[in-house]
Order: structure tokens, then C-alpha cells, then sequence
């Protein structure tokens, strides 16, 4: 082998290390809302996330413990992880209500969500921690919702469960630095934000937030991709919206955040799955 070529093999090398290196040390998970629906069991839906790549669930909140006994069994089988719960409860049943039947059933959803979660080995609950409207105001929302997840921590701490605050079209924690405001106002490591990508391109630029909020206040993030577009305000499949994946990229990489991703789409078979986590995979390696 000759000068040259040894020049252009190592320079070869050293690209193919800094590509490896470039790739965030994200693990991948999809929601259990997004497999199958005509699979007979979660055993076999497992088995489809699993051949598609990824390594970790989501799941939904399940109220009645034979379920919830059915899914931890099925991880069991597949070897695959439940890494959080995302709360079923909080849209109709939110915790700044100015009705306290209401408030009470979205209480106890989150008690369920924390009993699954500390059943599946989940670390996170995903809570939206308010809706406001024209009947439950900006100020209230802030003071009835922290007033409950006040109550809620202990619960939270006692299982080893970080109750995750989500940022949603919700009208409520409409900036990173409110977000970050209200996690450090509880300072508890059992409350945190769980980061979603999507949902605030409207109003905002991800990057910003994944910078604000910073490794230590982001328990766990969603993946999904946004377009507005002549009026129509759509979530898209990853790379066909709005989102600058590669500044989202450098984001993540510039806090250091080495924890999990969850894609949230919509669902379908075996091929879109696989063709999701390609995807996926092009926004983890900094395309």
C-alpha cells in the first residue's frame, strides 16, 4: 500500500470514528399505542417493536391490574423494556378542575399510573399538569396543579417513580423558561419535564428548549415531527415536517441527555414500524 493510499484509508477511518461518535447515546422506544392493533396479544406486539429496533416501551395507563399484570408479563417474554407511563387520565380529568370529582378521578389515574409503572420497572409518569380554558384560569392552573403533585410526590418518591410534566397544546407552560420555572419550583428530583419536540414548533424552536431545560430538569422525550402548512397545523411522519433535526441534534449532544427517546405517531404494521425506526435512527446519528 502506497503513501497515498494509507492517507486516504486513515482519513477513512477517522470520519467513519467521528460518525460513530456523532450519534447521540439516546436509547429508542415506541408507544404501545403504536403497534398492531389487530395482533391477539401484547406478547406479539412486543415481538413486532422489537424486530423493527427498539429497545424500550411506552405504555398507556393500565387502570386494571389483570392488564397490568398481562403487559409486565409480555416484557418479560420479549426481553423488551417499559421505560415510563404516559398518564391516561390528565385531558378529561385534569388537576386544576374547578371541579373536585374531576380532580379526584385524574388523582387517582395518576396512582395508577404510578402502581404500573413501579410494576413494569418504569422510571417516568407522563403528566400533563394542567389544561387551561376560559372556565380554569392561567394563575389557577399553576397554583391547583402544584398544590396536587405536591400530594402526588411522595407517592412518586416512595415507588421510585419521577413524575414527568409534559409540554401539550394545553395553553400552560407555553416557554422553556416557564417550564423550567415550574420544575424548580418543586425541587424534588421526582419532578422533572418530559420533553416533546413536536409540540411546541407552533410557537417555539425545540432546540431552545432542549438547551433551556438542560440534562438535569429532561427526564425522558418524545420524537415526533410537525408541519404548517397553508393553514393546516399537522403532525407528520419524522423528516416530512418543519423540524431542523440536525439543530435538534446538536442540542441533545451540547446538554449531554443519554437517556430515552419514545417516537410518538401514529400507528401501523411491521414495514412502517421498521421504516419509523430508520428514521429515528437518521435523527440519532445527526443527518
Amino acid at each position: 500500500m502506497n503513501r497515498r493510499d494509507l492517507m486516504m484509508t486513515a482519513t477513512a477511518a477517522m470520519m467513519a470514528t467521528q460518525l460513530k461518535a456523532a450519534r447521540l447515546p439516546i436509547q429508542k422506544a415506541v408507544l404501545g399505542g403504536m403497534l398492531p392493533k389487530e395482533l391477539p396479544d401484547w406478547k406479539s406486539k412486543f415481538e413486532v417493536a422489537k424486530a423493527a429496533g427498539f429497545t424500550h416501551l411506552e405504555m398507556g395507563t393500565a387502570d386494571d391490574p389483570k392488564e397490568e399484570a398481562l403487559i409486565a408479563k409480555a416484557a418479560s417474554d420479549t426481553g423488551m423494556k417499559i421505560h415510563g407511563v404516559m398518564n391516561s387520565a390528565h385531558w378529561k380529568n385534569p388537576l386544576n378542575s374547578p371541579d373536585s370529582s374531576v380532580v379526584d378521578t385524574g388523582m387517582q389515574g395518576m396512582r395508577n399510573s404510578i402502581r404500573n409503572a413501579k410494576a413494569w420497572g418504569a422510571s417516568t409518569v407522563l403528566l400533563v399538569p394542567a389544561v387551561v380554558s376560559a372556565k380554569s384560569p392561567y394563575e389557577d392552573a399553576w397554583k391547583k396543579s402544584s398544590e396536587k403533585i405536591k400530594v402526588l410526590l411522595p407517592e412518586a418518591e416512595k415507588a421510585k417513580v419521577i413524575i414527568a410534566v409534559e409540554n401539550v397544546w394545553n395553553k400552560f407552560l407555553l416557554s422553556p423558561m416557564e417550564m423550567a420555572n415550574y420544575v424548580d419550583s418543586f425541587k424534588s428530583p421526582y419532578l422533572k419535564a418530559y420533553l416533546d419536540v413536536g409540540n411546541m414548533v407552533l410557537f417555539g424552536y425545540p432546540q431552545d428548549w432542549v438547551r433551556t431545560l438542560g440534562k438535569k430538569r429532561i427526564a425522558k422525550v418524545h420524537i415526533k415531527d410537525f408541519r404548517f402548512k397553508k393553514g393546516l397545523a399537522e403532525f407528520v411522519d419524522l423528516w416530512d415536517g418543519e423540524i431542523e433535526w440536525k439543530e435538534v441534534h446538536k442540542a441533545f449532544a451540547d446538554i449531554g441527555y443519554e437517556g430515552i427517546a419514545t417516537v410518538e405517531l401514529r400507528g401501523g404494521d411491521a414495514s412502517y414500524l421498521a421504516d419509523v425506526s430508520k428514521r429515528f435512527d437518521r435523527i440519532l446519528v445527526g443527518e
